[in-house]
């Protein structure tokens, strides 16, 4: 049979299988059943030994109809997914430079040409805070701007990004992670991935929130804020090849229109904070920056999918990892190198899962305050 379709990475998690695909960086949960097929299927000689091995096992299923399953199956786990690159010799247009910010991060300036105040909200509000007027050396110069119905994102006058103007979230990931290169002296290469999720440390640890647009996972992690922890990172968590540890994300904390009451009893200047509106979709927001946390980077002792529900009682339970990666891996970028597939793997392995269903924040602090301290004991 077509072993070159095999998963190239194998991992057992309770009654889950986590594969992934080396030829498109694919990772795929699948129940003990389908490995067991799987196995039979790659292992078999021919399409009439893996039929036979099939009558064996009594199975319902048609073994014609399983065979083309398996093999669907597999030829989409190693199709890579749709990707645009960027001609590196498209050259930057300067007339579009209508709006300059320069922003400091550490010892560090950086400069941003925007072409239109609705391309700046697609950065700046996150990064208000950094803004500075000092006009030192320039680690990095950015454009981005709007041409043709495709955002355009060049770094020192080389373009790096370009997509439809309704994918600008794949704009910012491209920006967060320049940022945050720069801000940890690494390049794309060093990092594990960067997850779709906010990061809490207690200064010893952190745990990772992960969760569905609404879920109430930013509003969350900016009470713990109010309560003494720690923001590692909001939205965009890195994970660094080099120790396994999660690392800070400066940009400002995004919290919806729903929260501000709530937040304005926590924070006395939250209410004078400016306002964005961005789109409609997404309604006003805020961005509340947090302080920098005691340490740049911490292990990650647990992944907590957040679910805010009007009403309900608060509930911490244990998941599985396939919840857990259908959550976050769809808006993450996970790099494609097999040492670090396998590293992803090999820490996913030694996270807790859970599931925090919430309504009341108080009693949601403490649970979470519980978890922490769980971790530092193992």
């Amino acid at each position: 049979m077509n072993t070159q379709l095999a998963p190239t990475y194998q991992y057992m998690f309770g009654d889950f299988w986590v594969f992934w695909f080396s030829s498109s960086n694919r990772y795929s949960v699948v129940e003990a059943s389908l490995k067991t097929l799987l196995d039979t299927y790659l292992s078999s000689y021919s399409t009439e030994q893996f039929k036979s091995s099939l009558l064996t096992q009594k199975l319902s299923d048609d073994p014609e109809v399983i065979q083309q399953q398996l093999e669907a199956y597999l030829t989409t786990c190693n199709t890579p997914e749709e990707t645009h690159g960027v001609s590196s010799d498209v050259a930057i247009d300067v007339s579009k430079r209508h709006i300059l910010k320069t922003y400091a991060l550490g010892n560090k300036h950086f400069r941003i040409y925007y072409d239109s105040e609705l391309v700046l909200k697609t950065i700046h509000p996150a990064m208000a805070h950094l803004e500075t007027k000092d006009q030192l050396d320039l680690a990095m110069v950015f454009d981005l701007y709007l041409h043709n119905d495709q955002l355009h994102l060049f770094k020192n006058r080389r373009l790096i990004k370009r997509v439809a103007k309704r994918k600008y979230h794949l704009i910012q990931g491209k920006f967060v992670m320049e940022l945050i290169c720069q801000l940890h002296d690494k390049t794309e290469d060093h990092w594990i991935g960067t997850f779709h999720g906010s990061a809490i440390s207690d200064s010893k640890s952190a745990i990772l929130f992960v969760g569905n647009s609404g879920s109430g996972k930013s509003t969350l992690c900016t009470l713990l804020m109010a309560y003494g922890y720690e923001l590692l990172a909001d939205d965009v968590t890195p994970l660094l090849a080099a120790d396994n540890e999660l690392y800070r994300n400066p940009l400002a904390v995004s919290l919806k229109e729903g929260a501000f009451g709530l937040l304005e009893a926590e924070f006395d200047d939250f209410k004078d904070l400016p306002e964005i509106l961005f789109n409609r979709q997404k309604g006003r927001l805020k961005y509340l920056p947090g302080k920098a946390p005691h340490k740049s980077h911490y292990p990650c002792r647990a992944i907590v999918k957040v679910n805010y529900q009007s009403k309900s009682s608060t509930l911490l339970e244990e998941i599985s990892v396939k919840t857990i990666l259908e959550t976050f891996i769809p808006d993450s970028w996970l790099s494609p190198d097999p040492k670090h597939a396998k590293q992803f793997l090999e820490w996913l392995s030694q996270q807790q899962f859970y599931q925090l269903t919430y309504s009341d924040t108080t009693s949601a602090i403490k649970t979470l305050s519980n978890v922490f301290e769980s971790a530092e004991r193992h």
